[in-house]
């Protein structure tokens, strides 16, 4: 029988891969918005912009690649390999639960948000609006969950 200090639940593995892949999808469209910021290799015209404040999609896509993207990548990796980033324990609120789990959180919240505020800008919503803010709650929930949390609870044997 396995170790369950070593043992991932399924609800982790879940996270983890919820996570990998919002910061891989974020940082390739990201990426091709940076690279073109007239929104032609997405195939996203500049006159979807006319009700926002941007001219061109270049500071939403670096945002895109930063929060949306970067940052979910490095939950990832911290949520798998558990590194000690003991300097990022001063940002951390929650003084019982890994820095990994409160940056999971926050993740689903910066996607929420993010979600929001594009409908709120584009002032419509389509199926990959709704997808993502699933997805964002679906994050929430699992990092939520009570095997996630006793998961990377500071009172784990493997964190402790």
């Amino acid at each position: 029988m396995k170790d369950n200090v070593t043992q991932r639940t399924f609800t982790v593995r879940a996270l983890i891969v919820l996570q990998f892949l919002l910061g891989l999808g974020a940082v390739i469209s990201g990426g091709l918005f940076i690279i073109a910021p007239d929104g032609r290799p997405m195939q996203m015209p500049l006159y979807m912009l006319r009700n926002t404040p941007f001219a061109t999609f270049l500071l939403p896509a670096m945002l895109l690649f930063t929060f949306v993207g970067i940052y979910p990548l490095i939950v990832a990796y911290s949520l798998f390999a558990r590194p000690s980033w003991i300097r990022l324990d001063l940002l951390n609120p929650f003084k019982i639960m890994y820095r990994g789990w409160t940056a999971s959180l926050v993740a689903g919240v910066i996607l929420i948000i993010w979600i929001c505020v594009q409908v709120i800008m584009f002032g419509s919503v389509s199926f990959l609006h709704v997808l993502y803010f699933v997805w964002g709650v679906a994050i929430l929930l699992l990092t939520l969950n009570q095997r996630v949390r006793e998961t990377y609870s500071s009172k784990h044997p493997k964190l402790a």
